[in-house]
């Protein structure tokens, strides 16, 4: 058997032909051996190699990924210790404003005090010098002289109280002059903080934008293979707003209407997209109106119709077009059959039930609303300002008063009078501030 069985094996044993004297050679194990171990060696070498060119790539890109998040890191320390510089350079500014505005009002009010006094010792001693003359002939008057030297002293506290009061309105009107400022400078940090937001958005929404493009191309391509009759044409930059017209032509090549439509590829839905669109329609004179867009309102899934527009998610944009198409076609085809058979009174009802007279109208009131809303929001700055200005007017009237009064009781009669400032016009102004609440 073992015999047989090895006699068989050779009788199977894989040979080679010498090209020289064509001799057969057996492939034993022994002389292949070298062969395959020399394979093996290479694959081992070529499978070693390759191993440690991707393991370099793969550190390569993960240092590259290290670098931009380093980078990225000090950008954002560089804005940060930017923004908190302007901020304390434009505070410590508005401070020293601030304190040399104060230091200024109260050197004013103090030599307004200093030119008071002045007048009030001048008064003394024009008083002094007048009772004086007059001591001779008045000793019997002591308890009137005792009346004059008590309104002296009145007259006295009134100033000092006037003076106080003058210096404490003063430091008051400064403190909020200064609280004004930095409050605007605030605002002025915290619109730089938007506009530096604003920029981020920008190129967040120029990246947005070549998706959208890409978008578009997708639309095209879809709507020419699904409907090769049909006349697909992208619209210009600058000429509507929307991104493809679809001309519908039917089999025999009669035009059937038109489908405006325009995509968006953003994360969020906005219903301003709505109302341009339908300008777009009716200045294009296209029958539909379609946006394409990955972000959809909340009430809707797949699609539907929103105030005159179809919306639709990108993957129903085709079964959409198809039904859409269908139905222009359809009411193409049964206004041919009827052109010829209708009076002028069928043509003004088809006219005023049809598509233009609707996006007509719908256009008027739209214009209608948005004048509206102006005239209301113009209507309630002007209220605004009426208020604010009569306030001002009230406040200044107010301080003219109070000055005089206090001029009055420092001077007394040497004051003249001031017709205006009397007691029946101010009792009229109360009558018709009363009137006016």
């Amino acid at each position: 058997m073992n015999l047989k069985a090895t006699a068989a094996y050779a009788a199977h044993e894989p040979t080679l032909n010498c090209p020289n004297c064509n001799h057969e050679i057996k492939l034993t194990e022994s002389l292949a051996a070298p062969l395959i171990e020399e394979t093996r060696r290479r694959f081992h070498e070529q499978l070693a190699s390759k191993d440690a060119e991707v393991a370099r790539k793969t550190e390569a890109l993960r240092q590259e990924r290290e670098q931009l998040e380093k980078s990225r890191e000090q950008i954002e320390v560089q804005i940060k210790q930017r923004m908190a510089a302007e901020r304390s350079q434009i505070a410590a500014a508005e401070a020293k404003k601030a304190r040399e505005a104060v230091a200024a009002e109260v050197q004013l009010k103090g030599a307004e005090l200093e030119e008071l006094r002045k007048t009030l010792a001048a008064n003394n001693a024009k008083l002094a010098e007048a009772q004086q003359q007059q001591a001779e002939l008045m000793r019997k008057q002591r308890a009137l002289d005792d009346e004059k030297r008590e309104l002296d002293l009145t007259v006295e506290k009134r100033v000092q109280a006037s003076v106080e009061q003058i210096q404490v309105k003063a430091r008051q009107e400064a403190d909020e002059a200064a609280r004004l400022r930095v409050a605007e400078k605030d605002q002025t940090i915290e619109s730089m903080a938007r506009t530096i937001e604003e920029l981020k958005r920008k190129a967040e929404q120029g990246s947005q934008q070549s998706q959208g493009e890409v978008l578009e191309l997708e639309l095209e391509e879809l709507l020419r293979g699904r409907f090769p009759t049909d006349s697909i044409e992208p619209v210009g930059k600058g000429e509507l707003g929307a991104d493809v017209i679809q001309q519908v032509n039917a089999a025999v090549g009669q035009p059937a209407g038109i489908i405006l439509w325009e995509t968006k590829r953003t994360k969020a839905w906005s219903d301003g997209w709505l109302a341009k669109l339908r300008d777009d329609q009716r200045r294009s004179g296209a029958d539909v109106a379609l946006i394409i867009s990955h972000a959809l309102p909340k009430h809707i899934e797949q699609f539907d119709l929103m105030d005159g527009v179809w919306v639709a998610h990108p993957r129903c944009a085709l079964p959409v077009a198809v039904a859409l198409r269908q139905a222009l076609i359809d009411v193409s085809n049964s206004r041919l059959v009827q052109q010829g058979q209708q009076t002028k009174m069928e043509q003004v009802y088809h006219y005023l039930t049809g598509t233009k007279f609707r996006q007509r109208v719908e256009a008027v009131v739209e214009k209608f609303n948005d004048m509206r809303k102006d005239l209301d929001s113009e209507r309630k700055f002007m209220v605004r300002q009426w208020a604010k200005r009569e306030t001002q007017i009230l406040s200044v009237i107010d301080s003219t008063v109070g000055m005089v009064g206090d001029l009055q009781a420092i001077a007394g009669k040497a004051m003249p009078e001031i017709p205006s400032l009397e007691v029946p016009l101010l009792e009229d102004h109360e009558g018709s501030d009363r009137k006016a609440s």
